[in-house]
Order: structure tokens, then C-alpha cells, then sequence
């Protein structure tokens, strides 16, 4: 990681040398152009806000230009670059070209605003380390934007380790590297203005000892989404219920994972309580199941009982939205308070919910034709108070 950081640093820095010996040799070619200029013009020779007029001349004219070049490779240049990329097999040429569009017009800019202080004999130390540090800004923003056009290299790696999860993992890993790259380039740039970062990191010590107590949820939540990840427990689009809340995973992240409830709100849940609850997910069965007591009334006969069972157990066993891989059962359970009770339990060969309740409504009704067909009827809680005797007149 160390040799990782170095290297980005000193790349920073080249490019900052690059751009600074092309700056001044640009003003080198420019002063020259400009010195018989000042010879034959001596008007221009004139102070304006301490900046001799053929000079401001010049770096307002070079700023132009350079703005003109800037809007050729927007409209010349990509155009070019994108019709060409179109012919290749591949989409990652055409990503790395949108990512570096915008990065590189900003570039421009800089380098214009170079060369127009410079020409103005403006470039304060100050003004220099916030030009160089708008390049250093202008790099680390090139290099996230090719990290994020090469993510789907990151989901492919991911899915050789788990398919079902890749987009999960791969978001995760580009994020951690996203912030390594952020914190290289926030380094480099505080280089730039001499402040020393090692030192800075070591005065912090003491310091992070605090942070680090303070972030031990931090810490267990991402602990937490490792553990996600790892188990396959969950993935996102998946029915999941993990304690108290039920809905659908719309995202696994770095701290905490994001379930749409059945009302539409977006409950926000810890990594850590997900990790360490009971996890229920609904989204990997392939069937539901169906469990009922029906209650027949006791003027049912025997017979007519044991038949009702039996076209119930047929109609189940030949119904084509019924698992026959699955448990299948239908008997005679209890003599109830009012009610002859039959126990009914089997599962639908779907697990879609609304297919499923097509299903369950089909199975009601096909009972009740039974019930009905055998000369029964469904019991209600009733009660039959049975008088011995009347009291005499008398």
C-alpha cells in the first residue's frame, strides 16, 4: 500500500513538472516574441494594476486560444476518438474516453490559468500551490473516473468467487479503493503546500485511539457486510425478513443495508444487527405452503367424513398447482366444540406470491364443492342447550 501511495505521489508530481516546463517554455517563446514588440510599440510598454500592457495583451489572447483548443478537442477530437472506439469489440474504450472527457477540458483550463499569471507576473507562491493543487485535483478526478468505467472488470473478477453476489462485492472493493485512491490525492495535495503528511498522521495517534472507540459500530458494521458477503445470506432484489423488518433488498453497503418495506418506505438497518439476527428469506424457496382445518358440522355421518377426505386428498393429488414432491396431508384432526375438524397441509409448486394466493383460491373452492357434493356443510361456533324437564304449573 505504502509502494502504491509513493508511486501515485511521484506521478503527481511529474505531471506537475510537465505542465510547469511547458508553461515556461511557452512564456519563454512568448517574452521573446514579445520583446521587439515592446522595442517597436513603446506605448505598450504602459503599467496597468502592475502588468505591463502588451503582456496582459498577450495572456488574455493565450487564455482565449487555449479556451478555443479546449472546445477543438471537445468537438474534433472526442467526436474522432468516440466513431473510432465504436468499432471495436469492446465498451471499455468507449467508457475510458467518456471518463476522461471532463477531466481533461478542466485541464485546460489550468494550463490557461497558468501561462495567464505568468505572463502577468501574478504567480504568487499561493496562486501556484492552488494551481498546482487544481492539478493534482484534476489527476486523482481522471483516475476515479477509469476506476468507475472499469467496474464492471471489478463485478467479473467478484463472480469467479461468487456469482450470486458479485455486483454486491464489486461495488464494495471499488469503494474501499475509491477512498485509497481519495486519501493518496488529498496527501498529494497537501504536499504541495508544504504540509508534511507523515507527521501529521503521527500527531494523530493519540488522537485515533479516541476516533477508534468512538467508531467501533463503524467498525462492526463493516465487519458485518464482510460477513454478508461471505455467507451469501442475502443478495440484492431478494424478500428477506431480519427481525422486525421485511421487505426487499434494494442495497448491501460498507455500513448498513437498505430494505424496501411492502408500504414503500426505505428502512435503513446495521450491518451488524443484520449479520447477528436470524435472517428469513423468502426469495429462495420454491414453494409456499397451505395449511387449514375445515369444520364440518357433526350432523356429518361417518361415511360422508371419510369420503370428503378422500376427494379432498384426490383433487390435492391431481391438482396441477400442488408440489407432489412435498408433503401432502389431509385427516380426520379433532372433535371440535361445534365442528368435526379436518387437517389440511400441503405446498404450491410456486412461490410467486400472486400466484400462489390463484392457487390457495382454487384449492377453497374445490373444497366447498366437495363439501357441498357429499351433502355436508361447514360448521359455525354454535351451542344446543338440552331442557330434562319443565317445571309443573303448580
Amino acid at each position: 500500500m505504502a509502494t502504491t501511495e509513493t508511486n501515485t505521489t511521484l506521478l503527481a508530481k511529474e505531471s506537475l513538472n510537465v505542465i510547469n516546463s511547458f508553461d515556461t517554455s511557452i512564456i519563454g517563446s512568448v517574452q521573446k516574441q514579445l520583446a521587439p514588440v515592446y522595442e517597436a510599440y513603446p506605448i505598450l510598454t504602459t503599467v496597468i494594476w502592475g502588468i505591463p500592457l502588451a503582456n496582459l495583451i498577450a495572456a488574455i489572447a493565450l487564455f482565449l486560444l487555449i479556451l478555443g483548443l479546449r472546445k477543438v478537442f471537445t468537438n474534433i477530437v472526442l467526436v474522432f476518438l468516440h466513431k473510432l472506439s465504436k468499432r471495436t469489440k469492446t465498451y471499455y474504450d468507449d467508457r475510458m474516453i467518456s471518463a476522461l472527457k471532463h477531466p481533461i477540458r478542466f485541464l485546460f483550463i489550468v494550463i490557461a490559468l497558468h501561462l495567464f499569471f505568468l505572463l502577468t507576473f501574478k504567480e504568487t507562491p499561493t496562486i501556484k500551490h492552488f494551481l498546482d493543487s487544481l492539478v493534482i485535483y484534476t489527476l486523482f478526478w481522471a483516475i476515479l473516473n477509469i476506476i468507475e468505467a472499469l467496474k464492471e472488470l471489478a463485478y467479473a473478477a467478484t463472480s469467479r468467487f461468487n456469482p450470486d453476489l458479485s455486483r454486491e462485492m464489486g461495488n464494495f472493493i471499488l469503494t474501499i479503493v475509491k477512498i485509497f485512491i481519495a486519501g493518496i490525492g488529498l496527501a498529494a495535495i497537501l504536499t504541495v503546500w508544504g504540509i508534511n503528511v507523515t507527521a501529521l498522521i503521527a500527531s494523530l495517534g493519540l488522537g485515533g485511539l479516541a476516533f477508534a472507540l468512538a467508531a467501533k459500530d463503524t467498525a462492526s458494521n463493516l465487519f458485518g457486510s464482510f460477513a454478508l458477503l461471505a455467507d451469501k445470506s442475502i443478495r440484492i432484489g431478494e424478500w428477506v425478513k431480519v427481525g422486525g423488518v421485511e421487505g426487499v433488498v434494494e442495497d448491501v453497503g460498507m455500513r448498513t443495508t437498505k430494505i424496501r418495506s411492502f408500504e414503500k418506505t426505505l428502512i435503513t438497518v446495521p450491518n451488524q444487527l443484520v449479520a447477528n439476527q436470524p435472517i428469513e428469506n423468502f426469495s429462495r424457496r420454491g414453494i409456499r405452503r397451505i395449511k387449514m382445518h375445515i369444520g364440518l358440522t357433526y350432523g356429518t355421518t361417518s361415511e360422508q367424513l371419510l369420503k370428503i377426505k378422500a376427494d379432498i386428498e384426490n383433487m390435492l393429488k391431481n391438482h396441477h398447482g400442488i408440489s407432489q414432491k412435498d408433503s401432502l396431508m389431509v385427516y380426520f384432526d379433532s372433535f371440535g366444540d361445534s365442528s368435526l375438524n379436518i387437517f389440511i397441509y400441503c405446498f404450491t409448486a410456486t412461490a410467486n406470491w400472486a400466484k400462489y394466493l390463484e392457487i390457495r383460491e382454487d384449492v377453497h373452492v374445490k373444497i366447498m364443492q366437495i363439501v357441498e357434493a357429499n351433502g355436508s356443510s361447514f360448521a359455525f361456533p354454535s351451542q344446543s342447550i338440552y331442557v330434562e324437564s319443565l317445571p309443573s304449573e303448580a
